[in-house]
C-alpha cells in the first residue's frame, strides 16, 4: 500500500510505525500549515523529563501552504536544540555513530520548514535502513485512492487515541530513568538502539 502523510520535525517512533508496512510514501506538500503540531516540534527524553523542541516560524496563521512556511532564524533555536540533544543523548550507546549526520541537517539552514523536515525524514529512513520510495503529492485531495492509506494528521498530540490503530510501544533501554517513556522522537530510539532501531519500530507497528 501507499501511505499519504505530512512531514514532521524529527518524527516520532509512532510516525514510523505507521509507515512500517508501506510499500511507498507520498508526502503531502499541498496542505495548509497547522499550528501547534508535530510539523514544527518533537519530544526528546532528558534528565529533567520530556523536553519539547520547537522550530520557530515567521508565518503565524493556518492558511499558508506548508511549503511556504519560513523558518525564523532570528531566534537561536538551532543551537538550543543541538545542546539539548547533546545533553540528553551524549552518553547514549550510539550517539557518536549518528550525531554528525543529525548535526549536519540541523545546521543546514533550510529556508523553509517543509524542506528541513524532508531532509530529516530522509535521514531517519536511512538510519532505519528502509528503502521505501518517497514521492510528493501533486495536489491536495480530500479523499484517497483504494491503494492509499491516508495518514494525514493522524500522528497528533491532540489525537492520542488514534495511535492505537497502528502503534503499540515496544520498550527499550533509555538514557534516563527506570520508567520507559514512549513515543519520543526517533532520535531517542536511534541513539539508544542503533542498528536495532528498525526492528524496534517494526515490533511496535500494528499490522492492518
Amino acid at each position: 500500500m501507499k501511505a499519504l502523510i505530512e512531514v514532521h520535525y524529527l518524527p516520532s517512533v509512532a510516525y514510523f510505525a505507521a509507515l512500517a508496512h508501506a510499500k511507498s510514501i507520498v508526502l503531502e506538500r499541498h496542505e495548509h500549515y497547522v499550528k501547534q503540531t508535530y510539523r514544527n516540534r518533537c519530544h526528546v527524553n532528558t534528565s529533567q523529563g520530556v523536553a519539547t523542541l520547537i522550530v520557530p516560524v515567521t508565518t503565524k496563521h493556518n492558511k499558508t501552504l506548508i511549503t511556504d512556511i519560513r523558518i525564523d532564524y532570528s531566534q537561536k533555536w538551532v543551537n538550543n536544540h543541538w545542546r539539548t540533544i547533546q545533553s540528553a543523548y551524549g552518553k547514549a550507546p550510539f550517539f557518536e555513530h549518528y550525531a554528525d549526520d543529525l548535526e549536519k541537517v540541523l545546521y543546514s539552514k533550510q529556508e523553509f520548514l517543509y524542506d528541513l523536515n524532508v531532509r530529516f525524514l530522509s535521514l531517519c529512513l536511512k538510519w532505519l535502513k528502509w528503502g521505501i520510495p518517497v514521492t510528493e503529492s501533486l495536489s491536495y485531495e480530500t479523499t484517497t485512492q483504494f491503494d492509499t492509506t491516508d495518514l494525514r494528521s493522524q500522528i497528533s498530540s491532540k489525537k492520542q487515541d488514534n495511535l492505537s490503530n497502528f502503534f503499540r510501544p515496544s520498550s527499550y533501554t533509555q538514557v534516563f530513568g527506570n520508567a520507559f517513556v514512549e513515543n519520543m522522537s526517533l532520535v531517542d530510539l536511534i541513539f539508544c538502539e542503533g542498528p536495532e532501531a528498525g526492528r524496534r519500530v517494526q515490533a511496535s507497528a500494528m499490522r492492518k
